[in-house]
């Protein structure tokens, strides 16, 4: 039976009343009701903290790297396939190979005790420069594609153990340059009559010195690596006169530690320098990186030569391989080997000019970013194998082939011929030339002793009646009244290589081309 409608509403508001005005508790009720009533608030709060922990961590922006050193690099101790370090070892090999050349060429010269000629030939020093009086001679094998239009000088510098003085003269009218290039051949000078540069004493100092400048110092250069090359080049005409005028100059030259600097010009006869007897041929450039070696060298070449900006994440890439070579023998085995591979399938193809820079046009090459190569390792390391220490572009282009306009390699069993129009030989504000070079990029011994031709012979070149220049290739003279335009050729194969120092806009931009090489029929 229902209940009526009114006691339905009496029951309702006496639970009511239950619930809004219970009855007093006891002591002990009271007591745990007040316990309970006074942790409920924390209870929640931590609860409600938690939460929002929990939310704010789901949405949280993770930190990112602000610079190079904050971003992580391979963890240790990584399981590396075979396929894996070969790749990683391909990369540091195209990579690291100047570098390892250049460590290997500083310590050949720091066997010096004074600056001298290695074999009678190469001017070496350490933590100097030798100067020649003359010409390069043409069996020297120190590096490849020489050049005999200009009075060298040469040595090698550790700045680590101090800072070394250049000592110039005046050069009057002269064209030179003195070239400073770092471990990795980037050129860190600009010296030179192209710069303007003053008679005087310049300061080379190393990447961590803190020293004072000496009274007297005109400028410094800091090389980012301990390890410089140095190289003054000085340009002399094919003459007695000049061989003889030039002597003057050459004798002022000098490169020497910090320590010995007085502020006073100090004076040297190169004619004079000791001389180590002749080395045996080896019928190419000396061989300055032995990849059954490398892997043991470049670590601490690695440790020498900090990492450039950006580089800092190769240098990972690279070290954690190596460091697990160091650990596990199978690794280095695999590295070695893969190093071999490499220089025959990697290296060797640069000494073909074709695969070595980009087209300047006309089936001639040349080399991008000479001497600022940054992390163009492509052409560092094509330039390090076929021709090492380019200069700047603004100092020197330089540009090649090995092939005739038919694409058939050069080859002194024929005779070829390279004629600029009349006003059309190379636009340089310092000189030009055009040398030939066997197949190891050497010169080629013959019976006129010439190796180039160019600025320096034109007090013999003969023009055609047109104003224009023609210039002869190959083994056989190309006839008596051409023989003054003729660089001899060798029996087999050779390559051409054109030198503009100071080269004028129309050579940097690629207006100016060089003109082609015709096959004789």
């Amino acid at each position: 039976m229902k209940k009526p409608i009114q006691q339905k509403q009496t029951e309702i508001t006496e639970k009511q009343n239950e619930i809004s005005a219970p009855s007093a508790p006891s002591c002990s009720t009271l007591k745990a009701t007040t316990m309970k009533t006074t942790h409920k608030p924390i209870i929640l709060a931590a609860a409600l903290v938690g939460a929002l922990a929990f939310t704010t961590t789901q949405a949280q922006q993770v930190p990112l790297p602000k610079n190079a050193a904050e971003v992580p690099g391979p963890a240790a101790g990584n399981a590396m396939t075979r396929e894996y370090v070969q790749m990683v070892g391909r990369m540091a090999y195209v990579w690291g190979w100047p570098l390892v050349n250049a460590e290997n060429r500083r310590a050949a010269f720091f066997q010096a005790p004074e600056p001298m000629l290695m074999g009678g030939i190469l001017p070496i020093a350490k933590n100097a420069v030798c100067m020649l009086t003359g010409y390069i001679d043409a069996k020297q094998e120190f590096v490849t594609c020489p050049n005999q239009d200009v009075v060298y000088g040469f040595g090698f510098a550790d700045l680590d153990m101090g800072p070394v003085v250049i000592q110039l003269p005046d050069f009057g009218d002269r064209f030179w340059i003195v070239a400073l290039w770092d471990q990795r051949t980037d050129e860190v000078s600009a010296l030179g009559k192209p710069y303007g540069t003053k008679p005087g004493f310049y300061l080379v100092v190393g990447p961590n010195w803190q020293g004072e400048t000496p009274a007297g110092i005109t400028a410094v250069f800091r090389s980012p690596t301990a390890v410089a090359a140095m190289c003054p080049r000085v340009f002399m005409d094919d003459t007695a006169a000049d061989h003889t005028a030039i002597q003057s100059v050459l004798n002022q030259i000098s490169i020497y530690p910090l320590a010995q600097f007085d502020g006073k010009m100090k004076f040297k006869d190169w004619s004079k320098v000791p001389r180590t007897p002749p080395a045996a041929s080896t019928g190419g450039e000396t061989k300055w990186v032995n990849p059954e070696k490398f892997f043991d060298q470049l670590p601490a070449v690695m440790k020498r030569v900090p990492p450039l900006p950006g580089e800092e994440a190769l240098y990972q890439w690279i070290g954690s391989v190596l460091d697990a070579a160091a650990r596990d023998p199978e690794i280095k085995k695999t590295l070695t080997e893969t190093a071999v591979v490499a220089e025959r399938e990697l290296i060797s193809p640069f000494f073909e000019w074709r695969l070595n820079g980009r087209s300047a046009g006309n089936g001639w090459n040349s080399p991008v970013n000479n001497a600022q190569w940054g992390t163009d390792y492509l052409n560092r390391t094509a330039t390090a194998k076929s021709n090492m220490y380019d200069n700047k572009p603004d100092e020197t282009k330089y540009i090649y082939r090995d092939f005739d306009s038919q694409g058939q390699q050069l080859h002194g069993k024929n005779n070829y011929t390279v004629t600029f129009a009349k006003g059309q030989e190379p636009p340089v504000k310092g000189f030009w030339s055009l040398t030939l070079y066997n197949e190891h990029h050497l010169f080629a011994p013959n019976a006129l002793n010439r190796y180039s031709l160019g600025t320096k012979s034109k007090s013999f070149l003969k023009y055609n009646a047109d104003g224009s220049l023609t210039l002869y290739f190959g083994a056989k003279s190309p006839g008596k009244d051409k023989e003054t335009n003729w660089l001899p050729a060798p029996e087999g194969t050779f390559s051409l290589y054109i030198r503009c120092y100071w080269a004028e806009q129309a050579i940097l931009d690629g207006t100016w081309m060089p003109p082609q090489v015709e096959k004789v029929k």
